[in-house]
């Protein structure tokens, strides 16, 4: 997948192209139907198939006290679009240009004069332009104007209900359901960061952990234990015990650190990039009324762990 940084990197002969845009945070399954659809045109029609996204989710400029933590990096989007088989896509920076850019001026200038869009694939909920004036109905109009032809994707609803959006799956991760918010993403929770020193503990323990730094990429769920697997720089994937939380048993603990126990390995991780992927919780974070105790329940910990994950 080519990744162009604005549409200044779009080659001046870009082909055309069958386009899909969206914030595309965790490039959930819904995205993955609208991509799906416009992947499909793309490969009817031989053209390019061209997904267009923002390096940040326009809350966080428009109305920063407003908008919600993302579940993915700008990096982990751009991986997760790889996976689905676009061509390429454009990450446009929103900033105050963008902001306050007309509906039409985005059309133009983005859709018809860079990616030479043939067809654009839109959700239900698409605005776009400045405070967002332009809908369907809009692209539409220009895109009979422009040489170009316009499809609304319904919404997922898994349970016939409720649709599957960013917000249903920031909820789950918040009660540390993270098999639920794997089932609406179709791809299994993950935080992605450096493994760094911590106090030990875990080594004193019999348990030893690899650490993540506190500014690790990707929603990180609620305090508790998970069974998942740690996936190493390599791309060599391990089974592990993880732990969410600022541990209550020992004071001093940075709050919400992530912390993976590999199953049946010793590794030295130290200044290692890691994946921590959360496949089941197994319980919540407790206190201890001292070491034996916890020393029990790590060990059943890991017991049920490599039983989710066999």
């Amino acid at each position: 997948m080519q990744i162009f940084s604005g549409i200044a990197e779009v080659p001046s002969g870009w082909r055309r192209s069958a386009v899909s845009i969206g914030k595309f945070d965790g490039v959930h399954a819904g995205h993955r139907a609208l991509i799906d659809a416009m992947l499909k045109r793309a490969d009817a029609d031989a053209l390019a198939s061209v997904a267009v996204t923002f390096d940040r989710n326009p809350l966080e400029y428009l109305a920063p006290e407003k908008c919600p933590k993302s579940l993915v990096s700008t990096r982990q989007k751009l991986d997760l679009l790889a996976e689905t088989g676009v061509d390429a896509t454009v990450v446009l920076a929103f900033d105050e240009t963008l902001a306050n850019q007309p509906p039409e001026d985005f059309v133009r200038l983005i859709l018809v004069d860079a990616l030479h869009a043939a067809h654009v694939l839109i959700g239900r909920d698409f605005r776009f332009g400045a405070k967002g004036a332009g809908d369907a109905e809009l692209l539409r109009a220009l895109g009979a104007e422009l040489d170009f032809t316009v499809e609304v994707i319904d919404d997922v609803h898994p349970d016939g209900d409720r649709r599957i959006s960013s917000t249903w799956i920031r909820e789950l991760l918040a009660d540390g359901d993270v098999a639920g918010a794997g089932r609406l993403l179709g791809h299994i929770p993950t935080v992605r960061g450096e493994v760094v020193h911590g106090a030990k503990r875990g080594r004193e323990l019999g348990f030893p952990t690899a650490n993540l730094t506190p500014d690790s990429e990707g929603l990180v769920p609620a305090d508790g234990v998970y069974a998942g697997w740690l996936v190493d720089e390599d791309g060599v994937r391990y089974p592990a015990a993880i732990s969410v939380g600022n541990n209550p048993t020992f004071e001093g603990v940075p709050q919400k650190q992530v912390e993976a126990y590999v199953i049946d390995e010793e590794l030295d991780l130290y200044g290692h990039e890691v994946q921590v992927e959360f496949a089941e919780r197994i319980r919540g974070m407790v206190a201890f009324t001292g070491i034996e105790p916890l020393i029990r329940q790590m060990a059943d910990d890991v017991v049920q762990a490599k039983a989710l994950l066999a």
